[in-house]
């Protein structure tokens, strides 16, 4: 499981011209399901999530989580997170989880993190969204549930 968590001062999320989702400031996380992942890959991105400390404390170094400073969640899902461009120019998406797998990790995902007492609110799985944000710093943070970066 793949999640792109950037700080933000707003996010929100619009399909089909009416706006869905709308957060403050906090995290919006673009999350990707690849194949074998399971809830535990959920988990774990969960608690990373939750606790990442990238939020300023009275002495602007980043030592507070989203929950310390009361901050949303956008969660929104993206299989292209999953993309391999290391052949050609088109890219292959063959390990990006199918949609029956992923929709209930990423509602799981979603759980995981609101019964962590975060604030969360999510896109629409499979929809065309519009996602606006404004990146606060910016700070983007890359967290795979296989991989340390």
């Amino acid at each position: 499981m793949r999640a792109v968590i950037q700080r933000v001062n707003r996010a929100g999320v619009t399909v089909d011209d009416v706006q869905i989702a709308a957060i403050g400031s906090g995290l919006l996380v673009l999350l990707g399901v690849e194949v074998g992942d399971d809830q535990r890959d959920a988990e774990y991105l969960a608690e990373k999530t939750a606790r990442l400390r990238i939020f300023e404390d009275s002495a602007e170094k980043m030592n507070l989580s989203v929950l310390d400073c009361a901050g949303e969640v956008l969660v929104v899902s993206q299989f292209t997170l999953l993309a391999d461009c290391r052949k050609g120019r088109r890219p292959g998406f063959s390990a990006a989880a199918l949609p029956e797998i992923a929709a209930p990790l990423c509602d799981y995902f979603v759980a995981q993190l609101k019964g962590r007492g975060v604030k969360v609110q999510t896109g629409q799985f499979q929809a065309d969204m519009a996602v606006d944000l404004i990146n606060d710093g910016p700070v983007t943070i890359l967290l795979d549930s296989h991989r340390n970066f």
